[in-house]
């Protein structure tokens, strides 16, 4: 369970990563690549939210403080997206102070944001998103809703692990996600945004 009993966001591929990282942490490179492929779309779409055409580089320069630390890395797999997440984002804003340029929420993958079936309207108002009207949509957003929104979306991270990767309360992180995904359903035409915690691909219920 999370912070004031919130239940820890699951993913179907968990328990497969948690076990990855632990042989890679022995040296095992198969095991790395296996991590690497599980993890690697989530991060990708993150960073697209902040870096735009930039992210690839900018995910590169992630994961190769991730291997160089990894040994470091405490935890599960659930435990792992989220401490890639903040490594990528402290990379991520390194990237955006050489530029001189503020965070930009971009376009978000299309593969990424092909959720489950409409369960609620978080889902309702992501499924129709192309990543044409990610670019418009999400670009809209204040920076705090922008970045939430991609954490708990694509990244997939529970609310109090977005909280610790943005340094940042879990209720605020959770108000963020909730006034972005509801001012998106908004503008996507979806009546209201329900209160049920939003899912992403993989995750299990």
């Amino acid at each position: 369970m999370g912070q004031r009993g919130e239940p820890r966001r699951v993913h179907a591929y968990d328990g497969e990563l948690g076990a990855a990282v632990a042989r890679a942490q022995e040296g095992d490179e198969a095991a790395f690549a296996v991590a690497y492929r599980l993890v690697q779309p989530g991060l990708l779409g993150y960073l697209r939210g902040l870096v735009g055409d930039e992210a690839e580089d900018v995910a590169s320069d992630a994961w190769l403080e991730i291997a160089r630390d990894l040994r470091r890395f405490r935890g599960d797999g659930a435990g792992f997206r989220g401490w890639t997440a903040t490594i990528a984002r402290h990379r991520a804003l390194d990237h955006l102070r050489r530029q001189k340029v503020r965070p930009r929420p971009t376009a978000l993958e299309q593969d990424v944001l092909d959720l489950p079936g409409p369960h609620s309207t978080h889902d309702q108002a992501l499924e129709k998103l192309s990543t044409e009207a990610a670019l418009a949509l999400v670009s809209g957003l204040p920076r705090d809703q922008a970045e939430a929104v991609l954490l708990r979306i694509v990244v997939g991270l529970d609310g109090p692990s977005a909280a610790r990767v943005l340094g940042k309360r879990p209720g605020a992180v959770r108000t963020a996600t909730y006034r972005g995904l509801k001012r998106l359903a908004r503008q996507l035409g979806v009546e209201a945004v329900t209160d049920d915690a939003p899912r992403t691909l993989g995750e299990s219920t």
